[in-house]
């Protein structure tokens, strides 16, 4: 998987009025929080991170937080979540989980398909039901995507989560008879929207 570093500086005060003077100083504030540490408040440069998470869009990344405060702390972390302002659509918060090396854990992984399913040339209709799977492993082997051939898929197939393969120490947490996509007839899309439409009258 990806890892880029990320320079950080501890955040001493908190709250509201504090948090809008670092957005204007084109800050983002953020917090650090994991097993066996305390949250620890901080703040990233905003332009520095938009440019990590542009560049990795669709990916998982492993951060490697250098926080300063007199010393510099290193704290390997994944973005747990983040909150966009409504308006600009630019971040606002971010939410960074700590994970250690020797550490088992829980990530959603986004999914990547690739080919064009047979069944499209014969007019069917790709539903995706799953974008990203929830797998198991030490953050070292955390894929940065999960990429699955569908061209295969004919009209009437489907993919479930027990036909994807992953990477040795990595396991699929989502349930094996679950549907990730499947290729339909217009007929069969139009009649799932109205008995849907039904459903919700």
């Amino acid at each position: 998987m990806k890892q880029v570093v990320l320079p950080a500086q501890k955040r001493e005060k908190v709250g509201k009025e504090i948090s809008k003077k670092l957005r204007k100083q084109g800050k983002i504030p953020a917090i650090i929080y994991g097993p066996g540490i305390d949250p620890l408040p901080i703040a990233v440069n905003f332009n520095e991170f938009e440019k990590v998470y542009n560049r990795y869009k669709g990916e998982t990344v492993l951060y490697l937080l250098e926080v300063s405060n007199g010393e510099t702390q290193k704290y390997q972390c994944i973005l747990k979540e983040f909150q966009r302002d409504p308006v600009t659509d630019r971040f606002i918060h971010l939410d960074f989980y700590a994970v250690s090396a020797e550490n088992v854990l829980e990530i959603e992984v986004p999914i990547e398909f690739v080919g064009r399913p047979v069944g499209l040339t014969k007019g069917g209709i790709l539903e995706v039901f799953l974008h990203e799977l929830t797998v198991e492993c030490l953050p070292t082997a955390i894929p940065d995507k999960i990429v699955v051939d569908i061209s295969h898929l004919d009209l009437g197939d489907s993919l479930h989560v027990r036909d994807i393969k992953v990477p040795e120490g990595v396991k699929i947490k989502d349930r094996p008879e679950e549907t990730v996509c499947t290729v339909v007839t217009e007929e069969e899309e139009k009649a799932e929207g109205a008995e849907e439409t039904t459903t919700t009258e």
